[in-house]
């Protein structure tokens, strides 16, 4: 019979180390304080300020994936890296929908009680 105690998995996968984890954790930091100055000073158009912020969302998206999900080309031969490319396609089907949606529900909303006395 066999050990019940026997390893199921002959590979090992080499593990982040705490300075990779420090890495990402500070890029998260830093990918997230930037947008929010952004937005809190409001020291470009409202057009750029959402342009540069799905910009940084879209790298954090990518830090967290590397430095946390541990994906890379090498990584299961190949697989992760499939992930990868299927994971930015349906984030940049995600964005793009939300910014329509939102975009719309500015153009279709009916105006608020605030706005009649700015209609014309």
């Amino acid at each position: 019979m066999s050990d019940p105690h026997q390893a199921t998995h002959e590979i090992e996968m080499p593990h982040a180390s705490i300075r990779d984890y420090v890495i990402g954790f500070l890029l998260s930091v830093i990918l997230t304080a930037i947008p929010f100055w952004l937005v809190m000073e409001r020291p470009l158009s409202d057009g750029a300020t959402v342009a540069i912020i799905m910009v940084f969302a879209a790298v954090q998206i990518v830090v967290h994936m590397v430095f946390f999900l541990h994906m890379s080309p090498k990584a299961e031969g190949g697989w992760s890296i499939t992930a990868l490319t299927f994971t930015i396609i349906i984030v940049v089907i995600m964005l793009a929908g939300s910014l329509w949606v939102m975009h719309h529900l500015n153009t279709n909303m009916m105006p608020m009680p605030h706005d009649v006395s700015q209609l014309p």
